[in-house]
């Protein structure tokens, strides 16, 4: 049992509201896209099917091997490194993604730059880097003040599920507090820190390393999912291509991230994505 992916696929695998945006994105890309934190597959399997080559690239190569076994006869390659530090022998892409959060795992400052760097050096001339920010930390309010009921799958006859308990604070990162439970045995908390930046702070640092920015992106918050803004960034166009941005409408979404989407029913707390 591959663990890892089950718990991916239970507090990542039902968040479907990004998908228009990436699909928009790599067809006016129409080049290969880089999927960084792919994980399991939520968005490069959603990529492929559509005929678009896709590179997936995760640090867990237990969540790539369930996206391997799952993309049988696509045209997707797995890339198991840290986004921070990775290199491709000199591929580069016109289009690379980072959804879900994931930009905002990397331990502050350092650890975006680090990956904004590699990422300059694998995006074609004028290509495009495209990462989703979570809009806000604060989960809970009035109208939703207590945690969303537990995410539950059943495998062979044993139960699953994982529930958000809180969002807190922790030296000026969010962090998210999770309960996971197989039927049986005994519950395992986790923990997962969010840096708190925002797409004009990231737009600002890509910026001093050569970026250009795009207007941002949007994917609007639900009553079960908070909503993100898509930071979008341009290489410098050199004598390459330029992707262009015109069908993709700026402002019709409200994007997500990567550390995982919880559902909630409208009574309970919207979860960070």
């Amino acid at each position: 049992m591959n663990l890892e992916a089950v718990w991916h696929d239970l507090e990542c695998g039902g968040y479907v509201e990004d998908l228009a945006l990436w699909r928009e994105l790599a067809a006016d890309a129409g080049g290969p896209v880089l999927d960084v934190g792919a994980g399991t597959g939520r968005v490069t399997l959603e990529l492929a099917a559509r005929g678009v080559d896709v590179v997936a690239l995760d640090v867990d190569e237990r969540l790539l091997a369930a996206l391997a076994a799952r993309a049988d006869g696509l045209p997707v390659e797995t890339v198991v490194a840290d986004a921070r530090q990775f290199s491709l022998d000199g591929r580069r892409f016109s289009l690379i993604i980072v959804p879900m959060q994931t930009l905002q795992l990397f331990g502050g400052r350092p650890g975006r730059a680090a990956f904004l760097r590699c990422a300059l050096d694998h995006l074609e001339p004028g290509g495009v880097l495209a990462a989703a920010l979570a809009d806000a930390m604060d989960c809970f309010d009035d109208e939703h003040d207590i945690p969303p009921p537990p995410e539950t799958r059943e495998i062979l006859g044993v139960r699953y599920a994982s529930q958000l308990l809180t969002v807190v604070d922790d030296d000026g990162r969010a962090a998210l507090h999770r309960r996971r439970t197989i039927a049986g045995a005994e519950a395992e908390d986790v923990i997962i820190h969010l840096d708190r930046v925002s797409a004009d702070e990231i737009a600002t640092e890509a910026g001093a390393l050569g970026f250009a920015t795009e207007p941002h992106l949007h994917i609007p918050q639900t009553e079960e999912y908070l909503g993100s803004t898509v930071v979008v960034l341009r290489a410098p166009a050199g004598n390459g291509g330029h992707l262009r941005l015109g069908s993709v409408a700026s402002g019709a979404f409200r994007g997500t991230g990567r550390t995982c989407e919880s559902r909630q029913s409208e009574s309970f707390g919207r979860t960070v994505p």
